[in-house]
């Protein structure tokens, strides 16, 4: 199939440029690659060949492909090489001076029928084309890195860009075999913005001391299906990219609550502390292994006391049955007996309250987090009040590890952690929504194949219950007073009619 785009410039030969490049040859087009400094081009010209040879002798394409495929890639050696392209876009550092500048130099270089595109991350599209004289053509290409194997791409509008400019891009990222999404131009985009919820949250639980990073990283993993804890993931990233971003776009958004960067961050950042390319972030590492603490040991308890389970407890029959199948003696009188381990279920409250609203003693009260079904799980998560007694924790602990089960035991706060998360990442695609940011169909993808979710946001809350999210975050609000746990409008509204997070509005 003919490319879309016969030729093609891509000025930046950094790892984006160069993965552009490599699909780009791939998809048919012929790639005219320039940067301002020509041992970089050459050296990615190398690099991509390279890694078709490495295709080629994994026999994953044809030794007659690999050649083809490097035939197409060329050096340009000046911008005016690129007077030919149907296509230029551009992969050089974010900067919006740079960008500016550079495409008011390409736009009096390319024919009037070309298209300029930015794989700008996190600078507005609008913004960079306002010095342009047909900002009509130009649009944001947003592709992430390792390219050739993340599959999605943010086509973006400004707002003076041509429908027809979107479409094109759009099909052409199909033809490089990947998923294009399309995305107003706002902070962020689709994928940092939707992203925002799983990081910052994680860090304002470690900044209470809840739990400690592995902790929390391993009750991502191991309850709702995170394949790197927020943690772990961030000192992939390192924090040099990832602090930056939350920066940006929380001060984009006028210092919106729901985007507030933390101090842990920036701390860490001050510090060199950035992640596994550095030896050390919030993980130690040796020989590129995070050095991660042990389990607590589950404890040996003498006698188990019987469980009284409130009756306000979420999901409070599988609780129960979940008790039996562990061998507890459940009592079932109104109140607790003196000698019982008091188990509550709330969402979004903390155990204090729950326990001083219920007129329980906070001495022999635990918590569970039973927002997720337990089936699903390979974790529960108990967490204690300040008043909680050891050997009721400790009881507590014994009791939901009695099959094997792993058990984190965290301190008390509003909402547990995967409550927290969940919600702040499903009240944030939601306002995304509201904001008509993108379609949800859209939203899911781009979260899906750009951040690795298990699920995409929306199917979150479908997964887990509109409602149950609400009343977390209702029940957060009034705990903490904070405005970063408001409920988007979307959400309550959906929430309210019993409406699927999917549905698309008529």
């Amino acid at each position: 199939m003919k490319p879309h785009y016969t030729t093609i410039g891509i000025v930046g030969a950094g790892a984006m440029g160069r993965g552009i490049a490599q699909i780009a040859a791939q998809a048919g087009s012929q790639v005219q690659l320039f940067d301002l400094q020509a041992p970089a081009a050459q050296a990615a010209q190398r690099h991509v060949t390279e890694q078709w040879n490495r295709l080629r002798d994994k026999q994953r394409i044809s030794p007659e492909d690999a050649q083809t495929y490097a035939a197409r890639l060329h050096i340009a050696h000046q911008l005016q090489d690129l007077a030919h392209c149907d296509l230029v876009i551009e992969a050089v550092v974010e900067r919006l001076d740079v960008k500016t500048q550079l495409f008011q130099e390409l736009e009096s270089i390319v024919s009037s029928s070309a298209v300029l595109a930015t794989n700008t991350s996190s600078l507005s599209v609008t913004a960079i084309a306002a010095g342009l004289k047909h900002p009509q053509r130009f649009a944001g290409f947003h592709f992430f890195n390792p390219v050739p194997l993340m599959k999605v791409v943010e086509v973006i509008g400004g707002l003076r860009t041509a429908a027809a400019v979107v479409d094109d891009l759009a099909r052409y990222a199909e033809q490089m075999g990947h998923m294009p999404v399309r995305a107003q131009d706002s902070p962020g985009f689709i994928v940092n913005h939707a992203g925002r919820g799983y990081g910052t949250e994680a860090l304002r639980i470690a900044s209470e001391g809840v739990a400690d990073f592995a902790t929390i990283d391993r009750i991502l993993r191991d309850q709702a299906g995170f394949k790197l804890g927020p943690f772990e993931l961030m000192d992939l990233t390192g924090l040099d990219v990832s602090h930056p971003v939350m920066e940006s776009i929380y001060h984009q958004y006028f210092e919106e609550p729901r985007y507030r960067p933390s101090v842990i961050t920036a701390q860490r950042l001050a510090g060199g502390l950035t992640g596994r390319k550095a030896g050390e972030g919030f993980y130690s590492y040796a020989d590129g292994v995070a050095q991660t603490p042990a389990e607590a040991e589950v404890p040996v308890v003498a006698e188990m006391p019987p469980v009284w389970v409130s009756p306000r407890a979420a999901r409070r029959l599988e609780l129960l049955q979940l008790l039996k199948d562990l061998g507890a003696r459940i009592e079932t009188g109104q109140s607790p007996s003196t000698q019982a381990l008091t188990l509550v279920a709330p969402l979004g409250f903390d155990v204090t309250t729950v326990a001083v609203v219920e007129r329980l003693d906070p001495t022999r009260t635990v918590g569970i987090d039973m927002l997720v079904d337990d089936a699903s799980s390979r974790r529960r998560v108990i967490a204690t009040n300040p008043a909680t007694r050891p050997d009721m924790r400790d009881a507590a602990h014994a009791l939901f590890a009695r099959d094997g089960k792993a058990v984190s035991v965290i301190r008390d706060s509003g909402g547990f952690v995967t409550q927290r998360v969940l919600a702040h990442i499903i009240n944030i695609a939601s306002d995304m929504c509201q904001q008509s940011v993108c379609s949800p169909a859209d939203l899911e993808t781009a979260v899906t194949l750009g951040l690795g979710y298990p699920r995409g946001p929306l199917a979150m809350g479908n997964l887990y219950g509109p409602t149950s999210i609400l009343e977390v975050l209702f029940n957060m609000q009034t705990v903490y007073g904070d405005p970063r746990y408001r409920p988007s409008a979307w959400l309550r509204r959906r929430g309210a009619i019993g409406l699927s997070l999917l549905h698309e509005e008529p």
